[in-house]
């Protein structure tokens, strides 16, 4: 009798196993994730699927931006999420490990790993595809830690200072303190922000802009549908291949994973060559948001922040010397003199250098001579 009891326990163990191995394979070809959400989704227990989390997938988002422009160290993100309010169960700083991971995972663009394959999802991306193939890019060649300078054993401060490539030249240059690198920063960049009151007559000129101009290329959509069929082609063929065993299971994963990433990719530049003339709306609705907002992070704490503020404005123009930030930039007095505003001529300085000027021009002339006089804001295209 026992062994009888034994064998129907174990013969229930092993199909209730095989039944839920069966359930998560049906959930993963319907694109349903059936692990547990990565940060910036949640597992809605009512419908057993994953959905983004509406606060903390602007703060992924944002952490994918930064560190796909190649000027943020694995912890410069961590720092980032921390401060934004994403830590480790303990309530500690993310890992190294820990951000590779994150951005690495191709669930943010719509794909899942499971079972050593990728897998296209049905849940909604939160960063595209573009982005996350220059964050992959970027983490190939980054993640170096900074360097701290130990004051004894009582107190901890962080320096900056010269990072010349050359090895075998040492720079004279003094680091600074970081409260004061924080200073000088706040400073510079309050000198580049935008009055909130522009800031709302530009976003009023952008929904007319939005509403006015709309176009698509047709010739560009058909063509990638044709190829987006023909990969979905290769694709069954492959698992065809796989399930007669004529393709090894390792060359079927390799090879899928490359068609599931071509077709997503042709996906989004189909999406972007359809907003082709719009395209750059989004781009100035952000410069927009981001100029506005620089006197609040001017007063705040996040070096980081400042730090991507001064790299976005000035990129490689800003300079460190004698413990003094200054930027090289083109010089303000000949910019003013051959503005647009004034003479109609290009002056080859960056919208940075015109927001300032504006703002020059603005305490020495009336606002209406500051305003867009042509049509729409939209910028002009050569030919």
């Amino acid at each position: 009798m026992l062994n009888i009891a034994f064998g129907q326990s174990k013969y229930y163990v092993d199909s209730l196993a095989e039944n839920t191995k069966r359930g998560l394979r049906q959930k993963v070809r319907r694109g349903e994730y059936p692990g547990l959400a990565p940060v910036g989704y949640i597992n809605d227990v009512r419908t057993k699927t994953v959905v983004v989390d509406k606060k903390r997938s602007v703060i992924i988002r944002k952490a994918f931006t930064l560190y796909a422009k190649n000027n943020s160290r694995l912890e410069d993100i961590s720092n980032f999420l921390a401060q934004s309010g994403i830590h480790s169960r303990n309530g500690k700083r993310l890992h190294r490990d820990r951000i590779t991971f994150i951005l690495s995972n191709p669930f943010y663009y719509g794909h899942f790993r499971y079972g050593g394959e990728i897998h296209e999802g049905k849940h909604q991306p939160v960063v595209s595809k573009k982005i996350f193939d220059k964050a992959q890019e970027v983490l190939k060649q980054r993640g170096r830690p900074h360097h701290k300078q130990k004051n004894g054993n009582q107190h901890e401060y962080i320096y900056y200072h010269c990072t010349k490539k050359r090895k075998d030249m040492k720079c004279p240059e003094p680091c600074i303190r970081q409260e004061e690198l924080d200073r000088q920063l706040s400073s510079l960049i309050q000198k580049f922000s935008l009055r909130q009151d522009w800031a709302e007559q530009l976003r009023e000129m952008l929904e007319k802009e939005k509403s006015e101009s709309a176009q698509s290329s047709i010739a560009f959509v058909q063509e990638s549908q044709e190829r987006i069929r023909a990969i979905q082609t290769k694709l069954q063929r492959l698992l065809d291949g796989y399930l007669e065993q004529d393709i090894e299971r390792e060359i079927y994963r390799i090879e899928k994973a490359k068609l599931l990433s071509e077709k997503k990719s042709l996906e989004e530049q189909m999406a972007r060559i359809e907003q082709k003339r719009t395209g750059w709306l989004e781009p100035m609705t952000e410069w927009i948001k981001e100029a506005e907002d620089l006197p609040k992070i001017a007063r705040e704490s996040n070096l980081f922040a400042k730090k991507v503020c001064a790299k976005e404005i000035f990129g490689s123009n800003l300079l460190l010397g004698e413990k003094s930030v200054r930027a090289n930039a083109p010089d303000l007095d000949s910019f003013l003199a051959n503005s647009p505003l004034d003479s109609g001529r290009n002056s080859g300085g960056n919208h940075w250098d015109a927001l300032r000027a504006s703002r020059m021009l603005a305490s020495k002339k009336p606002i209406s001579s500051l305003l867009v006089t042509l049509p729409g804001i939209e910028p002009g295209f050569p030919g």
